[in-house]
C-alpha cells in the first residue's frame, strides 16, 4: 500500500497512482484528525472524494503516531501523551491543542472519513521493554479491540471492514495470547504490529514463523510498516498478504532509486531469499552527472523514459522538487511492479 499519510503521497497525485495501477492507499487517522479534520473531510464527501481516489483506502488508527510522542516533553517538562484504560490524551504537534483518542473515537473518525478498511486503536510499545509492561500493553490492546468491535456493530452508515492489531513485542507467548484473544473477538483482518521498529530481520522473521501459521487463512494478514523489497518477499513466503511502507517515497526524496537487475527473476524465485534481484543507486553521486541514459528505459511512465540520469542528478544538486518527484515515481513504480512480480511468481512457481 503506497502511503498517503495526510491524504497525499508526497509529490505524487492520486491520478498518477491510478495510472501506475495502485490498488489501495494507506492514510493516517492521527494526522487527518489534526488537519484538516474528519468533519471537514466528511462535508467534502469523504476521503475518497476529497483526494480523488476511487479505489480502497485503509487508515491505521493513529496509535503508532500518538505513542511515538509518549516520551516527548514540552518546554515545561510535561509529557505530551497521557495513557489510561479509557484511551489516550495528547497534544497536537501543530499547535498544542488537546485531543483525546478512545477506541470508539478512533473508529468513529475512520467511519466519518468514509474509508474501506479501519484499524482498531492499539498501544504500540517501544522496544526494548520489560515483559510486565508488554503484558499490560497486550491486555490493553485486547480490551480496546473489544470496545472497538462493540462500537463497530453499532455503525449504520460508512461501515468499513475492521482490522485488529496483534502486539506482544518479541515474546512468543505474548504474541500468541494477543492473536488468540483477538481471534476470539473476530475481525475482518489481522495486522501484525510492533515489528520493523529496529529489531533484526532474523528476529522479525522468527515472529512470523510461529505467528502467521496460526492466523486465520481466510482473512488478510498485514505486516505493518514493512519494508525493503527482500523483507516483503520473505514475508510473503511466510504467508503475509499486505504491506505498507514509506521507503519508496522517503528514499526517493533522498535521491536513492530502486532498480531491477537484468536477471532479477531467477533471484526473485530462488529458494533462499536475497536482495540480488534489485539494486539501489544514489543519483546524487558525481558519476551520474554525465550519464545520458534514461532514469528507467523500461518504465511505463514517459517522464522516466525521457529524462536522463544526468538531468536527475542536476535536479537534486539545485534542490529542485522535480528531482524528488521523479525519484519517488521511479520507486513507487518499482514497488508496485514488485507486488505484481511476486504474485506472478506465486502463480507460476509457487514461491
Amino acid at each position: 500500500m503506497p502511503v498517503a499519510t495526510q491524504g497525499t503521497i508526497k509529490h505524487i497525485s492520486t491520478l498518477e497512482m491510478e495510472k501506475m495501477s495502485a490498488q489501495i492507499l494507506l492514510s493516517n487517522t492521527y494526522h487527518l484528525m489534526l488537519r484538516p479534520g474528519e468533519k471537514l473531510i466528511k462535508k467534502q464527501g469523504g476521503l475518497h472524494h476529497y483526494i480523488k481516489w476511487n479505489k480502497p483506502i485503509l487508515t491505521d488508527s493513529g496509535g503508532f503516531q500518538v505513542f511515538s510522542l509518549a516520551g516527548t516533553q514540552n518546554r515545561s517538562g510535561q509529557k505530551l501523551v497521557k495513557l489510561s484504560g479509557e484511551g489516550v490524551a495528547f497534544k497536537s504537534y501543530l499547535d498544542g491543542s488537546k485531543f483525546f483518542l478512545s477506541p470508539e473515537k478512533a473508529l468513529q473518525i475512520q467511519s466519518d472519513l468514509g474509508v474501506d478498511i479501519a484499524v482498531c486503536l492499539d498501544e504500540c510499545v517501544a522496544l526494548p521493554a520489560e515483559k510486565k509492561y508488554i503484558e499490560k500493553s497486550v491486555e490493553l490492546t485486547t480490551a480496546w479491540a473489544k470496545r472497538s468491535k462493540i462500537f463497530y456493530n453499532k455503525i449504520k452508515k460508512n461501515k468499513p471492514l475492521l482490522h485488529c492489531v496483534i502486539q506482544g513485542g518479541l515474546d512468543k507467548d505474548l504474541r500468541m495470547k494477543s492473536l488468540n484473544d483477538l481471534k476470539e473477538i473476530g475481525f475482518d483482518g489481522y495486522n501484525i504490529g510492533g515489528l520493523a521498529v529496529g529489531e533484526t530481520n532474523e528476529k522479525m522473521f522468527e515472529i512470523l514463523d510461529f505467528l502467521v501459521p496460526e492466523m486465520p487463512e481466510d482473512k488478510p494478514r498485514y505486516l505493518m510498516g514493512v519494508g525493503y523489497p527482500e523483507q516483503i518477499l520473505e514475508a510473503v513466503k511466510k504467508g503475509v498478504d499486505m504491506f505498507d511502507c514509506v521507503i519508496p517515497t522517503r528514499e526517493g526524496r533522498h535521491g536513492r532509486l530502486f532498480q531491477w537487475r537484468k536477471q532479477y527473476k531467477k533471484y526473485l524465485t530462488a529458494r533462499k531469499t536475497n536482495d540480488k534481484f534489485y539494486q539501489t543507486i544514489n543519483i546524487t553521486n558525481t558519476k551520474f552527472a554525465n550519464d545520458q541514459s534514461p532514469i528507467n528505459p523500461d518504465s511505463k511512465l514517459p517522464e522516466l523514459r525521457t529524462y536522463s540520469k544526468a538531468y536527475l542528478n542536476y535536479l537534486f544538486k539545485i534542490k529542485e522538487p522535480l528531482g524528488m518527484r521523479l525519484a519517488s515515481l521511479n520507486n513507487l513504480e518499482f514497488y508496485l511492479r514488485l507486488s505484481d512480480e511476486i504474485r506472478n511468481a506465486i502463480k507460476k512457481d509457487g514461491i
